[in-house]
């Protein structure tokens, strides 16, 4: 099987970083593929994480979901109005600090729930076509060492923050 080059290639000023190259290009292209799969679930890259949240965490103030996706608050607000619009985001005023609010998942959103995770094993398969299962753990085993690493240098982690 052969490759197109242009998806293999390295250009002249990465040759110091190969793999560093290679793992924002795979990055690149499994965003893409999600953001596929994700559309015929009516969501846009990005949502499903803060689905994914407020499902496991249930209802929060919007100021942790903000922290807890490690986007722009003005993004957070926009993925919560269009997530509210559609019914799978309930907002209102939090009791305890009427400034705050408080952000939570609808029942209706469990349907949503399914297709995400369907969407999610699906990526997985198509990403990891042909990887046995051993190469399988040790590829998650390595790329969670990577990002020790990079959160190690980069001080940039939810868990440091």
């Amino acid at each position: 099987m052969t490759s197109d080059p242009a998806c293999t290639e390295l250009p002249s000023a990465a040759r110091g970083g190969p793999v560093s190259h290679a793992v924002s290009r795979v990055a690149r292209l499994h965003r893409i593929a999600a953001g596929k799969l994700l559309k015929g679930a009516g969501l846009y890259p990005g949502q499903e994480f803060l689905m994914m949240y407020l499902w496991d965490a249930g209802a929060v103030r919007q100021s942790e979901v903000i922290k807890a996706v490690d986007l722009d608050p003005s993004t957070v607000t926009k993925m919560l109005q269009r997530l509210e619009q559609s019914g799978h985001v309930r907002r209102s005023p939090d009791p305890a600090d009427r400034r705050a609010v408080l952000v939570e998942a609808t029942d209706n959103s469990c349907a949503l729930l399914s297709d995400v995770e369907r969407a999610w094993t699906s990526l997985e398969e198509h990403t990891l076509a042909g990887l046995d299962t051993g190469e399988r753990k040790e590829l998650a085993r390595l790329l969670a060492r990577v990002e020790e690493n990079l959160c190690r240098e980069t001080a940039d982690c939810p868990e440091n923050r």
